[in-house]
């Protein structure tokens, strides 16, 4: 009965499936696929399925009930263990670059599309994060641990409630079974406990995608799925004829891309593996592995062991990454057009774009309604000079007196020694809050106003790595109030919250140098 009410809820249409050419091989082996987009592939059944935690938003988003999300025919689905009728599971074909090397095909090596499903305001692609190999895993095994499943269930809600585009998250449920992984790749692999994630979006298409054609020369692929890309996620283009709608194209994704950088640079998340593959052609943060928060405001931070040496994709950088990549599609779809100097103009104009809305970003959160470039630079100066946690320092100066001559001490406790040490460091904070207040009186914002104005761009609680890492050590003694908590704090992240406090604290000592808690391998 459960399963015939969940069926009825969930009508899949799979246009993806149905206008794109498959792999003609069936079986689930490793292998290199040309001239097709997918492999038809099905999860692997797992042995003991349990419900850990769901996204009420996005089960509502799919029509289904709280009877449906916790009956036992929900977690086989969403474990991978049954199929519904009308689903089509199956793996795409991608490529892209890894820290700036092309790496050739790489693939869904542990995703598992279930098939699109209409919804009342377009259409969502129910995908399995962790449901076993694919002909794309390589030498892997196509599964997830608990540890990365909840870092990625957390994140990608929490990032929506943040008002960030993302791939969303239905359900996290645990598999019963062990997995085994090398979370320092130290030679020290050590079982863990499994999970499965069903990841949502309208579409899962990459960079990569793109890319995988132009390099095998399939171009008349590669022309075909760019016109059922533009067709499916971009209808409000129009275009005119083909040409000019594979330049709008290439204009709104960059659009996208520079707005999802802005947002991110906004609240100080830090993606940590921004390889072409882990790029969303509509502009979501997509992929989440080794990610985090800046709370020592240090823009040379990245969260990466992998890339610890050479800081690719540290903070300062994500933008100028977020062009580079953007660069590589263009060069994958240069073979659709007469000449490349339209996507070059775009790419130029992605700088442009992306600078008017940083600074606008940045006025937001100031409380201004006008950027004031002196003002903002001085204070980015200021701001790594010690250790001062990004997030207390704004939600602090929403609420700061800059007239009062004494104004600094009210942002020391955002300071991890609990004030600034260097007397030089205070004599900024005078001058910079003495600056602040007359930006503020010319520019007619009233206190409350700029409280209000600061509180709304400026997060109290963001997933800081300590806290999705208290959140997986509690889970992995099978305690999920810790995870479902978590999630029910993120949900108003610009709130308040008094009864939560304890979620908005600095990172804790203990924290600092903690596998989990400082930085991440991509096995995170």
């Amino acid at each position: 009965m459960q399963m015939q009410m969940i069926e009825n809820t969930l009508t899949f249409t799979n246009p993806f499936t149905q206008a794109l050419p498959a792999d003609p091989e069936t079986e689930n082996t490793r292998r290199q696929v040309q001239n097709a987009l997918y492999s038809r592939v099905r999860p692997q059944p797992v042995a003991a399925p349990h419900l850990i935690a769901f996204s009420h938003e996005v089960a509502q988003q799919l029509g289904l009930s709280q009877e449906d999300i916790t009956s036992p025919t929900f977690t086989q689905v969403f474990s991978g263990n049954k199929i519904l009728s009308g689903m089509d599971p199956h793996a795409t074909c991608y490529g892209g670059h890894q820290f700036g090397n092309w790496a050739g095909q790489l693939g869904d090596g542990r995703a598992i599309n279930l098939g699109e499903v209409a919804t009342d305001d377009g259409h969502l692609m129910l995908q399995l994060k962790g449901a076993g190999p694919t002909p794309y895993s390589r030498s892997a095994d196509g599964l997830a641990v608990l540890r990365s499943s909840v870092r990625e269930f957390l994140c990608s809600e929490a990032m929506y409630h943040l008002g960030i585009p993302t791939t969303r998250a239905l359900s996290l449920i645990g598999t019963g079974e062990q997995v085994m992984r090398d979370v320092l790749y130290d030679g020290h692999p050590a079982l863990e406990p499994g999970a499965v994630v069903c990841r949502v979006s309208s579409s899962f298409v990459r960079f990569g995608h793109f890319q995988m054609l132009a390099a095998r020369n399939e171009i008349d692929l590669l022309r075909q799925f760019a016109d059922y890309i533009i067709k499916t996620e971009f209808p409000h283009l129009r275009p005119a004829n083909p040409q000019d709608g594979y330049v709008r194209f290439f204009n709104e994704v960059c659009e996208r891309t520079a707005d999802l950088m802005v947002h991110w640079m906004r609240v100080g998340f830090v993606h940590g593996v921004m390889n072409t593959d882990n790029m969303s052609i509509i502009g979501e943060t997509i992929d989440y592995g080794p990610y985090g928060w800046l709370e020592d405001f240090d823009p040379n931070w990245t969260p990466n062991t992998t890339d610890a040496q050479h800081r690719r994709y540290r903070y300062a950088q994500q933008p100028a990454i977020g062009q580079w990549n953007l660069l590589q599609l263009a060069n994958a779809l240069a073979p659709l057009l007469d000449s490349p100097k339209p996507l070059e103009t775009a790419l130029t104009d992605y700088a442009r774009y992306y600078e008017r809305r940083w600074q606008e970003m940045m006025a937001q959160k100031l409380g201004l309604p006008a950027y004031d470039a002196d003002l903002v630079t001085r204070l980015l100066n200021i701001l790594p000079r010690e250790e001062m946690d990004m997030t207390w320092c704004f939600r602090l100066l929403a609420t700061v007196n800059p007239a009062q001559p004494d104004a600094w001490q009210h942002l020391n406790p955002a300071y991890y020694q609990g004030a600034p040490r260097q007397p030089d460091l205070i004599k900024s904070w005078q001058a910079w809050l003495g600056q602040y207040h007359q930006v503020l009186d010319q520019q007619g914002v009233s206190p409350e106003q700029r409280r209000d104005k600061m509180n709304a761009v400026n997060p109290k609680y963001v997933l800081r790595n300590y806290l999705a890492q208290l959140a997986i050590d509690a889970a992995e003694q099978g305690d999920y109030s810790r995870v479902n908590q978590t999630l029910e704090v993120l949900r108003h992240p610009y709130d308040e919250q008094p009864e939560h406090e304890n979620y908005a604290a600095k990172r804790p000592e203990w924290a600092r140098t903690r596998a989990g808690c400082s930085m991440l391998s991509c096995s995170s």
